[in-house]
């Protein structure tokens, strides 16, 4: 039995050693566990932090805010007149041509004159001789009165005088009707700008020709133009005349500025719209006939109000709110709002009561934020840009 000893005692010694290394992992694995329960209330305290574009954040500003009214439509020119052939001919010159500044009166078209110069020849000749008739007839009746006077004639020899001296008279005066009729179509060979303007077409060449009445050119004068737009019959009593509209054109860098002057006061079959005509100067000439403009006519109009995003008003149960940053921290703010329209920039809103000018607020809904939310903004010229405004928020926790 002697010799067993040792390996007993090498099995307990292992078996201890075992037990001990057993101990000191439950230990190790019981701190553990204490770190990180230690550990978990600072994680979850930590405060949450929402990440902003700069275009994410407006800045309430005092500005000017209309209520507008989206129109449509084409240019055309108020004043603008189609050159016709006054008399029929053979067209002899054509002196101008499309995009060619006219002054009214200038000459735009010759046609051949021998035709009329021969005609207004021959009535001066018939009034020549209806001219003489009258003086041989006159002297007769003058003969003839002092004839009467003496009783040397009878009183119907002396009559036949007089009538024969109203024949001469009306003959003079139907020459010289003629002769004014034959000097009119003499001069209509000769055609004139009957306005300053642009020759916008032209459908006739030398050599062609005409009747009375054929179309030869057009001029338009671009200084005044007009837009006709549709506005709904529900809307119409709302537009006056003189009110102002702002209308954008492609290829025009800034709106045009015009206003309402004409109201149409029947209903388009079609559309059940009502036309308005809205008159704007053209004076450098930059819009031409026949383009196509966007236009927001101003119902209203209100100068120097305080006025933010429409997109930054949250609005739920009738009471609106905004998102503004105060010292880096997000706080919901009721306010009052007033008249909705639009800026230059962006549908706007205008607000009473709830902020001030100056201060920021989040553009952009992002549903549901939480007032002491952390706000970090990302990007250089942040200011500048907030004003502006743009799109969508990044959101990171």
């Amino acid at each position: 039995m002697k010799p067993l000893m040792p390996k007993r005692r090498s099995f307990w010694l292992l078996a201890i050693a075992v037990l001990l290394l057993a101990g000191v992992l439950a230990i190790s694995l019981g701190a553990m566990q204490k770190k990180k329960k230690a550990a978990a209330p600072a994680v979850a305290s930590a405060p949450q932090t929402l990440e902003f574009l700069p275009s994410d954040i407006a800045q309430a500003q005092v500005q000017d805010l209309r209520q507008t009214l989206a129109l449509t439509g084409a240019l055309r020119a108020v004043n603008q007149a189609a050159v016709k052939a006054r008399i029929a001919g053979e067209v002899q010159a054509v002196l101008v041509r499309e995009g060619e500044t006219v002054q009214a009166g200038q000459i735009l078209v010759r046609m051949d004159v021998r035709e009329y110069e021969s005609r207004a020849a021959q009535t001066r000749g018939a009034l020549q001789a209806a001219r003489a008739q009258l003086d041989i007839a006159t002297k007769a009746r003058e003969n003839n009165r002092a004839l009467l006077e003496k009783n040397f004639i009878s009183k119907n020899a002396f009559d036949n005088a007089q009538s024969q001296f109203e024949i001469a008279r009306a003959n003079v005066e139907s020459a010289r009707g003629a002769l004014d009729v034959t000097q009119k179509a003499l001069s209509d060979t000769v055609i004139r700008a009957p306005i300053a303007g642009i020759i916008s077409s032209r459908s006739v060449q030398p050599g062609e020709k005409v009747s009375a009445d054929n179309k030869l050119l057009e001029v338009i004068d671009l200084r005044t133009m007009e837009l006709e737009g549709a506005v709904p019959t529900s809307e119409i009593m709302a537009v006056s005349l003189g009110q102002e509209v702002q209308t954008s054109f492609a290829g025009l860098a800034a709106p045009v500025t015009g206003q309402v002057v004409r109201i149409n006061p029947a209903i388009q079959a079609g559309s059940r719209s009502i036309l308005v005509y809205v008159r704007i100067d053209n004076l450098q000439g930059q819009l031409k006939a026949g383009m196509f403009g966007d236009a927001r006519l101003t119902l209203v109009k209100k100068q120097g109000v305080l006025t933010v995003p429409q997109s930054a008003v949250r609005t739920d149960a009738g009471s609106s709110t905004v998102y503004a940053i105060q010292n880096g921290v997000i706080v919901r703010k009721p306010v009052r709002l007033g008249l909705r329209g639009s800026t230059e920039a962006e549908p706007s809103v205008e607000v009473l009561e709830g902020l001030s000018a100056g201060e920021r607020v989040v553009r952009v809904n992002l549903g549901e934020l939480h007032p002491g939310t952390v706000v970090k903004v990302s990007g250089a010229g942040t200011a500048a840009a907030a004003v502006n405004g743009g799109a969508s928020a990044a959101a990171a926790r």
